[in-house]
């Protein structure tokens, strides 16, 4: 969708509308295995590529707030770009990189140190975030000043009064909403961390 498009379905008056940053659905790569810490990495550079997991719907509430939304976004991930077209039963929709989820790379354990694709990826979120670790890839820093931006192009996006969907990734979509936050937005639902969860702001 052109930028010329996105800013014609924002343009609307009064207040701003909300913004609203759900996580994609189920994905089909299994998480039922155990995997090294090179086999972890491998198997995120799958999850990174793959799509949802067969034979599901997106949540009825959640498919409301798509028909209300004025602006409809998604990252360029497959996963999202899905989760994107059930919501809106296959209608139009902005895809931009600048959601797509932040890096994990794990911490190099010894090859005999076996773990399930959860247990890696709080260890390489926690790596990531609290020791810079992320081998040549974005840093914690640099995902930081990307997910200012992104909440400064959802807040313009719901400048004039379109609410705002994005559809995206969990722990990037918690970014985003630190940085919504700071801008002075308030968080006005929030609903855990699944597939499909929903986090709600308004501006202030």
């Amino acid at each position: 969708m052109s930028e010329t498009v996105v800013q014609a379905r924002a343009a609307t008056a009064g207040r701003p509308g909300v913004i609203v940053l759900a996580r994609h659905g189920e994905p089909a790569l299994s998480r039922e295995v155990r995997l090294s810490a090179s086999e972890y990495r491998d198997w995120w550079a799958r999850y990174e590529e793959g799509g949802l997991k067969d034979v599901q719907d997106a949540p009825e509430d959640l498919k409301a707030v798509a028909a209300r939304a004025g602006v409809v976004l998604a990252s360029t991930r497959l996963r999202s770009i899905q989760s994107a077209d059930l919501l809106t039963g296959g209608g139009s929709f902005a895809r931009e990189p600048g959601f797509i989820e932040a890096p994990l790379p794990p911490p190099r354990f010894p090859a005999w140190v076996k773990l399930s694709p959860r247990v890696w990826g709080f260890l390489a979120r926690f790596w990531w975030w609290w020791f810079d670790h992320h081998e040549g890839q974005e840093s914690r820093r640099e995902a930081q000043g990307r997910a200012a931006a992104a909440a400064d192009r959802l807040i313009a996006l719901a400048a004039g009064g379109a609410d705002v969907l994005l559809v995206a990734h969990g722990f990037f979509n918690a970014m985003i909403g630190r940085a919504l936050i700071a801008k002075g937005w308030r968080r006005t639902l929030g609903r855990g961390w699944r597939y499909w969860s929903v986090r709600r702001f308004e501006a202030p």
